[in-house]
């Protein structure tokens, strides 16, 4: 090659890399759906696998002394989350749904109540029918297609994609084992077994982190139970029970959680339900500014702070389920970076 020739090949090498790494971000960019969905399955299935190890070493089958498939204590496990939440769901629902029938009945004297007293304070003018004003809700009339169009293929999407985590999940749970493989084979032989190191701490944050939104879904179910115990609230057992299941979902989990409660203080008295509100405003500060971050400090063993600008950050990025992969990814990124300056004052510390 002459030395004409040598700045062309460089500039047209280059070139073609800067127009492959264009290339290859935007085809990530285009299916960046499906590798936050691999991202999810990949999560649980590194939080499962020690419940699933578990599983397998237990002898309740007639096998003799050999452990139980892979395959069979995953399904096992997948039975028993189900099995939780469809008692769950026996538990929830009918009282929910005989709450509902007995607030929409009772929402059209509630609505003349706040007409009359808005009227005598002179904020209205003129007294409307509950028929009127259904009409000049939002959402209905000709956009009421549309919304619910858009709600059913919202819902659907869900479901779908909540499917393909269990399913994906499932995979990755018994391929576990050779993904690993797999994956050290991409390292030199004598680094392979502080990757391996890395993995199996990686594993146990993982897992810690599900222990511990467990342990956060149970303190605000207990103390949402006590809180609407003492305020008077029938089925507060169910509502508190809403309130933990609520607690899984950062952000908007709880304020959800609370719209139920709300609801059912409402037919109790207008009263009841300004203290419900205040109680469930209340409970999401204590559980955003002092549970979340000691919780997880405790169990997964970041730093308060770190927690705390993990959820700002992925909540910013991703909305409500960046926040929710905030801490494991958090948790991730301590153990690489750690390992990193380890083994980085492990090379200064050698002699020239």
């Amino acid at each position: 090659m002459t030395q004409s020739e040598s700045p062309r090949s460089l500039i047209a090498w280059t070139i073609g890399l800067l127009a492959l790494t264009v290339i290859l971000a935007w085809a990530l960019y285009q299916i960046r759906g499906t590798l936050l969905l691999i991202y999810v399955s990949a999560l649980f299935a590194i939080g499962f696998s020690p419940v699933v190890r578990f599983i397998e070493r237990q002898r309740v089958l007639p096998i003799g002394t050999r452990r139980l498939p892979r395959g069979l204590a995953i399904l096992v496990l997948y039975l028993a989350i189900i099995g939780a939440a469809v008692f769950v769901g026996w538990l929830v629902f009918p009282p929910l749904i005989q709450q509902a029938r007995e607030l929409w009945a009772a929402l059209p004297t509630m609505f003349d109540r706040t007409q009359t007293y808005l009227i005598e304070r002179g904020v209205l003018d003129h007294r409307i029918t509950w028929t009127e004003a259904m009409k000049q809700a939002p959402g209905s009339g000709a956009d009421a297609v549309g919304t619910v169009i858009a709600a059913i293929l919202s819902v659907g999407g869900g479901v779908f994609g909540f499917f393909s985590i269990l399913i994906l999940t499932f995979y990755l749970l018994v391929e576990s084992q050779n993904l690993l493989g797999a994956f050290l084979q991409l390292f030199p032989r004598g680094n392979r077994a502080r990757v391996a190191g890395i993995c199996r701490e990686i594993t146990v944050k993982v897992s810690a982190w599900l222990t511990g939104q467990l342990v956060l879904g149970g303190v605000i179910g207990c103390s949402a139970a006590l809180g609407l115990w003492l305020l008077g609230i029938p089925y507060f057992y169910v509502l508190a029970l809403i309130a933990g299941i609520g607690e899984m979902i950062p952000v908007v989990g709880p304020l959800l959680a609370a719209i139920p409660a709300i609801a059912v203080a409402f037919t109790v008295s207008p009263m009841a339900a300004v203290y419900v509100a205040i109680f469930f405003i209340l409970q999401q500060q204590f559980e955003n500014h002092v549970l979340v971050p000691k919780i997880m400090e405790a169990q997964v063993g970041v730093s308060a702070v770190t927690v705390i600008i993990a959820l700002m950050i992925g909540g910013s990025l991703l909305g409500i389920m960046g926040a929710i992969l905030a801490v494991p990814t958090a948790a991730i990124l301590q153990v690489i970076i750690q390992e990193l300056l380890s083994s980085g004052e492990a090379l200064d510390s050698l002699p020239d």
